[in-house]
């Protein structure tokens, strides 16, 4: 992601320009001719009729300035705005003495005109608060010295100092104590987060704890929010084809209130009637209704963490129907994680994952830093290694404990014993990397890596087919195996493999031919496809440059549900903008009749009128609330629960683990270690498991019903607790029926193996239906 946040005060000027302000003038008319109006309202219940109509015939000249004024800015920007039709309204009214209409079409002019800079002020706010968040110095610390500096001065490695409520200036990572950092500026996430030391923060975030040092990764032009405020510069909702739709129709809207208004005097001979139709026909804030639902669509997505470049791409998201994605970092989260630990005989999963991560830690290596993850996930506690080397071809090497230790690569001439090569087949048919822990030379135990896939991906493909999208397609440059495999769980229409940026971009071409197309992704080589795309999606949060920089949408958060919202938002916008345009010139079109005919007298007339126009603009509006319908809201305490029990999930991974070694074990033959074995995970199934399924059954569930839609959307899931529960008895009779001197009969011995990988294949797509259905609807 190309990164930088360059923005020096003189520079602020033109970011702000980028968001659209509110013109002043619009409070002072509507004061003045609210005055106006108010006025000639008093004179003329006193009795005093020509000072009533002198005060309403100056509130309409007063309007009548302003108006002209935006009539030539609407026709040098090459179009004849729907002000003229005001104009001529205006200056009709004044000609044939109607100034009480003339004063309440100068006030519905003005109303309109400032609760549309109202809806911009108010759409605008998330970017223009972006922009003014942006840090211009940092505190560098050198030796015991803290001085502050101009933020261009800051140079990888420097140490930066980040002050309590302080904006983090540049990209880095936590030296000293643990960060308490509010992320919510750039994901839109209310909850704070903690960054331990050593773990990366992104320039852009506020401090919202104690004082922490941080080491500089990036300059201020290489860090993470200036892509986010480039973006903020650029957004507005001018050029949204459905803003375009509404010019079209002035277009012909104009010229038609012009004829119905001159045909309507030539048949009745009144002068008066031709005005009345000009009257109803003043939609000046009307066809604003347009930009102002496309704008606050704009406004509605930023602050969840989705910053959209114009309102032509929001507009476009509305209309698409084809989505293409990457599956490397977007649909899978872009980087490995422990899949499961695999233990020599005689060794525990835990202790293997302990000591691998012991030594890791002094490891760069994208799986080192995977494995160590994951041995803080299980809090285990690590032990400091020394003599640490690093072979790039074979892993880390040191000692721990006393002993030497190594974590990688086996040599592949190496005699494996028959559990190794069981692993090894195992990691070839779930297509995951090894990492092999070795003690004294003597392989003990490995830990087995894959990049897995989203939790909250299945629940956002299902959201963008309800929200329009018909056909979904994976491009990847990976293996067809593994893409397939992660289709096949998603549900796409089709999958592409082993593709290079040219064939991405050929496959977006394609697509683009059968209907308006999507494409997201988050590499270098996803750019060219991004940018050849209706519309471009980049997973900001840990993107590239090049991506990020070709994309129409960045997701600034790592959650891809967010693409969901996304469309489910430019859906929206655009339904509401069209909506309030047609429904607006339905409306007028319907007044003119009747004034054409007499039925409307000039001042009923710009009453009703002023009703459509703010009834149309207020519409608009709704495109900033949120629509619940799409995203369940969790109360707090539903959302702590989720919370707890997912961190419990990674809690109880050992036991998934010690289920699926004991199975392995009885295949070995059913010996007193195998017993003691599955007496083992008899005993962490009740002390551990069984617990946290009976919790979720009574705690979870119950708190889920009313957000699912009743206790039938758990009931499937309440149908696995059951048979988790029966296994795990099934397990205990065979433990009690086994002859302590003989063992397992060869009946026994079949069963309990079955009833084993029976179980922790029905715990492993427990887990993963909790994780996917449950657990990811809360942030």
């Amino acid at each position: 992601m190309k990164r930088g946040i360059s923005v020096p005060r003189k520079q602020l000027h033109r970011l702000f320009a980028a968001v659209p302000l509110p013109p002043k003038i619009e409070p002072v008319l509507l004061a003045v001719t609210t005055a106006a109006l108010s006025a000639g309202g008093i004179a003329w219940l006193v009795g005093a009729r020509d000072l009533a109509e002198l005060c309403w015939g100056l509130g309409t000249v007063v309007a009548v300035v302003p108006a002209v004024g935006w009539v030539l800015a609407a026709l040098r920007s090459g179009h004849a705005g729907v002000d003229l039709i005001a104009v001529l309204a205006l200056g009709g009214t004044l000609a044939v003495g109607e100034y009480l209409a003339g004063a309440l079409i100068a006030l519905m002019l003005a109303t309109g005109r400032t609760l549309e800079a109202a809806a911009q002020r108010r759409a605008s706010h998330d970017l223009r608060a972006l922009l003014e968040h942006a840090p211009r110095t940092a505190r560098r610390r050198t030796g015991t010295e803290v001085r502050t500096v101009p933020l261009a001065e800051v140079a990888v490695d420097d140490l930066l100092v980040v002050g309590p409520g302080e904006v983090v200036p540049v990209d880095g990572r936590v030296v000293s104590a643990p960060a308490v950092l509010d992320e919510s500026v750039l994901t839109g996430e209310p909850l704070t987060v903690e960054r331990a030391p050593g773990q990366s923060v992104r320039s852009g975030v506020v401090n919202a704890g104690g004082a922490f040092e941080l080491r500089a990764s990036a300059t201020e032009q290489d860090s993470t929010y200036a892509e986010i405020v480039r973006l903020a510069r650029q957004a507005g909702a001018e050029s949204a084809p459905v803003v375009r739709l509404a010019d079209r129709y002035a277009a012909w809207f104009l010229p038609l209130s012009v004829a119905a208004a001159g045909l309507a005097w030539l048949i009745s001979g009144s002068a008066v009637r031709a005005v009345a139709v000009l009257v109803v026909a003043t939609p000046c804030p009307l066809l604003l209704a347009a930009p102002v639902a496309i704008v606050s669509g704009l406004s509605r997505a930023s602050r969840l963490g989705v910053v959209i470049r114009d309102g032509g791409a929001l507009e476009n998201l509305g209309r698409a129907r084809t989505l293409l994605l990457d599956k490397t970092g977007t649909l899978t989260t872009g980087r490995p994680r422990a899949l499961d630990v695999t233990a020599a005989p005689g060794w525990k999963p835990a202790d293997v994952l302990r000591l691998a991560a012991s030594l890791d830690q002094y490891s760069p290596h994208v799986l080192a830093q995977a494995i160590v993850e994951a041995a803080r996930e299980r809090k285990l506690e690590l032990s400091v290694p020394t003599d640490v080397s690093e072979d790039p071809g074979r892993g880390a090497t040191g000692t721990v404990e006393g002993r030497r230790m190594t974590v990688g690569r086996l040599d592949a001439r190496a005699e494996r014993p028959a559990w190794a090569r069981s692993v090894d087949n195992r990691a070839l048919l779930d297509g995951a990397a090894l990492a092999w822990l070795t003690v004294d030379d003597r392989p003990v135990g490995t830990v087995l890596l894959r990049d897995p896939l989203r939790h909250d991906a299945p629940r956002t493909l299902r959201r963008l087919r309800t929200a329009g999208i018909e056909r979904l397609v994976m491009l990847t440059g990976d293996r067809p195996e593994p893409a397939r495999e992660i289709a096949a769980v998603l549900g796409l229409d089709d999958v592409r493999a082993e593709l290079t940026p040219a064939d991405k971009v050929t496959a977006v071409r394609t697509e683009r031919d059968r209907a308006v197309t999507v494409m997201v992704g988050d590499g270098v080589n996803d750019a060219p496809a991004l940018a050849a795309a209706d519309i471009g999606v980049a997973m900001g949060a840990r993107g590239s440059t090049a991506s990020s920089e070709a994309a129409d949408i960045v997701l600034t958060t790592d959650r891809v549900d967010r693409l969901a919202d996304a469309v489910g938002i430019a859906v929206r916008a655009r339904r509401i903008a069209v909506q309030s345009a047609l429904g607006g010139m339905v409306m007028s079109l319907a007044a003119m009749v009747a004034a054409a005919f007499g039925l409307l007298p000039p001042a009923v007339g710009a009453l009703l009128q002023e009703g459509i126009d703010v009834a149309v603009i207020l519409n608009a509006l709704r495109a900033l609330h949120v629509d619940h319908a799409a995203r369940p809201t969790l109360q707090p305490a539903t959302e702590a629960l989720i919370h707890r029990f997912a961190a419990e999930h990674d809690d109880l991974r050992d036991v998934l683990e010690a289920v699926r070694a004991a199975a392995d074990r009885l295949s070995d033959g059913p010996g007193p270690q195998a017993l003691t074995a599955v007496g083992e995970v008899q005993r962490l199934l009740t002390e551990q498991l069984l617990p946290h399924e009976y919790a979720e059954e009574h705690q979870l569930y119950p708190a889920l019903a009313p957000v699912l839609g009743g206790p039938e959307a758990t009931a499937t899931m309440s149908r696995a607790h059951a048979e988790i529960e029966r296994l795990a008895r099934r397990i205990a009779t065979h433990l009690a029926l086994a002859d302590t001197d003989e063992g397992l009969s060869p009946a026994q011995l079949d069963d309990l193996r079955a009833s084993l990988y029976g179980l922790h294949t029905v715990l492993r797509l427990h887990f993963t239906q909790e994780e996917e259905n449950y657990f990811s609807l809360a942030p």
